[in-house]
């Protein structure tokens, strides 16, 4: 259920709404090649933090049993942000980017802490589909807020609404209240085993030492080692497309309503496809399933680079629906089978170290070639070689014996 409340920030604001409003409302003086830059850049920024700050709140968090107490706090700090926007005024975005980016910071950090959680609801045998169904529910509950979101932007006056931009503004209000709400199960119902009480200057002190040794232990995990390796080479990809569409969408003068339609057929259609893609895992072997994945992601990045029509949009958001939940639950998975049981906030805060840089490097890169060349299309494509080689180094990633499908090969 916390995948059902934190992902409708994902799909409404982070890949929907924001960049709309930003483009058209906050920078709307700004060049189209400036506010690619500039929202790249934002989400560098915010991966760039969570980079430094992950291993020792993972560290942190196994040492002192405070998954859920951290997951609560950053959460809050998200949806305080998410409320935040509602209040900015046209031209302002300066201080939108700053919100934003606090709020996607508060929201990679929560995230640290949940994806950690796992084996607390989970068996060996049964990660690959507990996985999926977190990611699918978060596909079904964001897709249907954003349904209601964007029938305000159509409609606005049938909600008492000025026009789609004030739609939009309490549509952040929205996105705050499901988001608080639908964090109540997991704070309520999740066990977590107890830790050792610490003052925060020890537990600082103490977070950093669990990095030096997990550093030191991922040395001597070498499937552990090459997998993060290969996790954030593909992963750019995904979340780099995830976060930058509708801007490409926008500058290759789409119409808005068209490219929110396309993103709700990618949430839709990714709801049912995660499921299967966990089901797949379990009888094809984790690795094979995720090297399909990335291989769409390949033909799908080719593809829109050289989009002409509104209608291939559509068919490209279809593609991406079928294979997105399954490349992110099925890392998930994978490396929650490779981690050591007794540490694993703390390994997954390296985990969201190579998520979270990666999207540091594909926004940034993406804005870069795209203000050097002038070419919104070579911005997109440079992203096809973070694709080929995360899948060339996902090949080399040593497996253990699970007797599991593809999957049952020895390290």
């Amino acid at each position: 259920m916390y995948d059902w409340a934190n992902s409708v920030f994902t799909l409404v604001v982070i890949t929907g709404f924001y960049p709309v409003i930003y483009g058209t409302y906050w920078a709307a003086s700004q060049s189209s090649e400036a506010v690619t830059f500039q929202l790249g850049t934002a989400n560098s920024l915010a991966s760039i933090v969570i980079v430094l700050a992950a291993p020792v709140l993972g560290a942190f968090a196994d040492r002192s049993g405070a998954k859920k107490r951290l997951l609560a706090l950053f959460a809050w700090l998200g949806i305080l942000m998410t409320c935040s926007l509602y209040w900015v005024q046209a031209g302002g975005w300066q201080v939108s980017l700053v919100l934003f980016t606090l709020g996607v910071v508060s929201y990679m950090a929560a995230n640290v802490m949940y994806d950690a959680l796992l084996v607390n609801v989970s068996t060996s045998g049964n990660l690959d589909m507990t996985s999926s169904l977190g990611y699918s529910l978060g596909y079904i509950g964001s897709a249907l807020m954003f349904v209601f979101c964007y029938w305000m932007t159509q409609q606005p006056e049938r909600f008492g609404l000025e026009n789609g931009i004030e739609a939009i503004r309490v549509s952040f209000l929205l996105v705050a209240l499901w988001w608080a709400l639908f964090s109540i199960p997991i704070l309520l119902f999740v066990g977590e085993a107890p830790g050792k009480k610490m003052s925060l200057s020890k537990a600082i002190v103490s977070g950093f030492q669990e990095v030096v040794s997990t550093l030191k232990s991922i040395r001597q995990h070498r499937s552990v080692a090459i997998f993060l390796l290969a996790y954030f080479l593909y992963i750019d990809g995904v979340d780099t497309i995830i976060r930058m569409a509708i801007d490409y969408g926008r500058a290759l003068e789409f119409d808005t309503s068209s490219m929110l339609t396309a993103l709700l057929l990618t949430q839709f259609v990714a709801f049912p496809a995660t499921l299967v893609f966990g089901w797949l895992g379990k009888r094809y072997g984790t690795r094979p399933m995720l090297l399909v994945g990335i291989g769409v992601y390949m033909i799908v990045t080719i593809w829109a680079s050289l989009i002409r029509t509104e209608q291939e949009f559509y068919y490209i958001a279809i593609m991406i629906g079928l294979v997105q939940g399954g490349v992110q639950s099925l890392s998930r998975a994978l490396y929650t089978r490779l981690i050591p049981a007794d540490r694993v906030a703390e390994f997954f805060g390296f985990y969201n170290i190579m998520g979270k840089s990666a999207v540091f490097l594909g926004p940034l890169l993406m804005g870069i070639v795209t203000v050097a060349t002038g070419s919104h299309r070579l911005g997109i494509l440079v992203i096809l070689v973070f694709f080929i080689a995360g899948a060339v180094v996902l090949l080399k990633v040593p497996m253990p014996t699970t007797g599991e499908g593809s999957d049952a090969v020895t390290e």
